[in-house]
């Protein structure tokens, strides 16, 4: 089993501005001079953590993790506006140039699996390889089932909690009466609101619950970005002009380097995704962890992964 490589401090920081309103904070950690690769967070609305820094070998990874538009160190906080999959698609490419990277490997997992197919589709040349997981694609049947019905019936216990916060004559659509809440002007409304969305996904994202996972899922400024923006993305159906825009994309990037990996007991976005994924797209690498869930830090989804930058590393330096 391979674990995590030792804490590490950026090279390199700062801000890019990258419309009237955003800027995003991003980072530089591993080997200046290494084979570039950018870690797209997941949410959206999750922002970066230093546990992220550490997939990757040091002296062969120049790794560039950045915070998506209104979440993490970026301004303005929990900010709505100019917030979309294409917008975020854009910064991705605006960062990339402006650290005079021709092209990058992508790693990306749960929200950042989609961003990172809808970047690679857009920008196929700029990408090296694909690196994946906890596959989702924002379709109706996935937001459906985290959302309204399906996860509660694994989670009883937690999704009361969830539940309760919306009366029970909008319970027909939990997305947009949390939408209402957590865009409403009642600022005690809106943590309530969002504490319980975003403990939700604290509570069932591991396959052993973590206590410590769920109480920082709780912690103000994490939950408002996150379940704001969140929910802002699954109201508007991600912004994609077909629920199956990334799986009918597929030829656009099937000869990229790529691996999916995938926890058989993930809940937050169960494995028929990854499985829809993997039977469009057989050239990239797939693996189901028999013993996780959802989360990167589940013990045989972060092995599959290091041994895959690992592997990378060595098919690109080649």
């Amino acid at each position: 089993m391979t674990t995590l490589f030792p804490e590490i401090e950026p090279f390199n920081h700062g801000y890019l501005q990258v419309s009237d309103i955003h800027n995003v904070y991003y980072e530089e950690v591993g080997n200046p001079e290494g084979l570039p690769i950018v870690f797209i967070h997941g949410g959206p609305g999750g922002g970066v953590t230093p546990e992220y820094r550490r997939f990757f070998n040091p002296e062969k990874w120049r790794v560039i993790l950045f915070d998506q538009r209104g979440c993490g160190k970026s301004t303005p906080f929990a900010e709505l506006k100019e917030n979309t999959t294409w917008d975020l698609v854009e910064d991705i490419e605006k960062i990339k140039n402006h650290l005079d990277i021709k092209s990058w490997s992508v790693f990306g997992g749960s929200w950042g699996s989609t961003l990172a197919l809808a970047y690679g589709q857009t920008y196929p040349k700029s990408c090296d390889s694909f690196l994946l997981r906890g596959i989702f694609l924002l379709r109706e049947k996935e937001l459906r089932w985290f959302y309204q019905e399906g996860a509660s019936f694994i989670f009883p216990d937690e999704w009361e909690k969830y539940k309760n916060v919306i009366p029970t004559q909008e319970r027909n659509d939990f997305i947009s009466a949390y939408y209402k809440r957590l865009t409403g002007p009642d600022k005690n409304e809106r943590m309530k609101a969002a504490k319980a969305w975003s403990q939700w996904e604290g509570s069932t994202s591991k396959l052993t619950q973590d206590p410590n996972t769920i109480n920082s899922y709780g912690e103000d400024q994490f939950a408002e970005a996150f379940a704001r923006i969140e929910c802002h993305y699954f109201y508007n159906k991600g912004f994609f002009k077909d629920e199956n825009q990334i799986l009918n994309n597929i030829q656009l990037i099937k000869d990229i380097p790529a691996v999916i990996v995938q926890g058989r007991y993930d809940v937050v976005c169960p494995v028929e995704t990854a499985w829809e994924l993997h039977k469009k797209w057989p050239e990239a690498d797939f693996h189901i962890i028999s013993d996780a869930g959802h989360s990167a830090q589940e013990p045989g989804i972060t092995s599959k992964l290091i041994e895959y930058t690992e592997k990378f590393a060595a098919l690109l330096t080649n």
